[in-house]
């Protein structure tokens, strides 16, 4: 069975913090998590002066300020991401971080990432996908508020140059935080394996883990899901993060609903094989049977334990002639 490879997305739970940051990395860890993944961006790069905070983000963080001046306070520096990528190989987890600009793909090229991960607000940033394209890395390609058409344009994009399908997983994700669970919408991930026929995954953004758990079960090679130390802390994100209590909780049911989930070949396990003979049926004696007697419908029947002749040869044994006498419920034998 192949492991599912889970993201334990930091993303900005560290509130502009070095020392948070390391925690988030400590927890992650902790928890069984494959990566801890943060967001790097120079933020007036990224983000116009003149743009609003979304709706979540004005609900969660209520400070007049710009989108602007809220990225900025939260951000690290690039220092600061060489620091964590080397306390996290220290941790040995996985490190992982989501450019949200030009200059931050390159600066992150150069911490040798596992994965680039496209952010669902890029998809449809072609200066962006070209450059991520011509990196000819792995990729991890989220596709909140997007439909088939701008999937098909961004795969197109990221394969034309130099970027292979198979080196692509598409997340299905839901850019709203909290995700309304009738909005998750976890089997477009199976739309979307079926009509790219690339690998799949989920960006979980509802709140609690059933979600994941249901979309680990549906065959997703990668999930999602940001946490926190603390969902009172301020922030835009940690309201609809869960505690490292319920990440843990998270990770240990994907690994056993991935254990439970199989192989999908139908045969006897190990397990069960002991109990055939006890839950089978045989053929056996309705009554007594006297030796030279025919056997028929009206002197056979089927019973338990299972260890004689099957009840699928009872017709194959009707008409053949016992060779010994049988007592009531004891096992026909020729």
């Amino acid at each position: 069975m192949n492991r599912v490879i889970v993201i334990a997305e930091a993303g900005l739970n560290h509130n502009g913090s070095l020392r948070t940051a390391y925690k988030l990395v400590e927890v992650a860890k902790r928890c069984g998590a494959d990566f801890v993944k943060f967001q790097t961006t120079i933020p007036k790069l990224h983000i116009s002066k003149f743009a609003k905070k979304a709706n979540y983000q004005t609900k969660n963080q209520r400070e007049k300020e710009s989108q602007l001046q809220m990225i900025q306070k939260l951000s690290l520096t690039y220092d600061d991401f060489r620091k964590i990528r080397k306390y996290c190989n220290k941790k040995k987890i996985e490190f992982l971080s989501t450019p949200f600009d030009l200059q931050s793909i390159d600066f992150l090229n150069t911490l040798k990432m596992k994965y680039f991960k496209v952010p669902s607000g890029e998809i449809t940033n072609l200066l962006y996908l070209i450059k991520v394209a011509k990196l000819k890395k792995k990729i991890i390609l989220s596709t909140g508020m997007t439909n088939l058409a701008e999937i098909k344009k961004a795969l197109k994009i990221l394969t034309f140059y130099g970027t292979k399908k198979k080196h692509i997983t598409v997340l299905q994700c839901n850019t709203e935080y909290p995700t309304p669970l009738k909005d998750a919408n976890i089997k477009a991930m199976l739309t979307i394996k079926k009509k790219f026929k690339v690998k799949i995954g989920y960006s979980d953004h509802t709140e609690g883990i059933e979600a994941a758990m249901a979309a680990t079960a549906l065959g997703a090679g990668i999930i999602e899901k940001h946490f926190t130390l603390n969902k009172s802390l301020p922030g835009p994100d940690h309201k609809a993060s869960i505690t490292p209590q319920e990440l843990k909780k998270m990770i240990d049911g994907i690994r056993k609903v991935t254990i439970a989930l199989g192989t999908g070949i139908k045969k006897v396990s190990p397990s069960e094989k002991k109990n055939i003979k006890i839950a089978r049926n045989s053929i056996v004696a309705a009554k007594e049977i006297r030796k030279g007697e025919k056997f028929t419908r009206k002197n056979l029947t089927v019973k338990r334990p299972g260890n004689g002749i099957s009840p699928m040869k009872l017709f194959n044994i009707i008409g053949k002639i016992a060779k010994r006498n049988f007592l009531e419920d004891e096992l026909i034998q020729l």
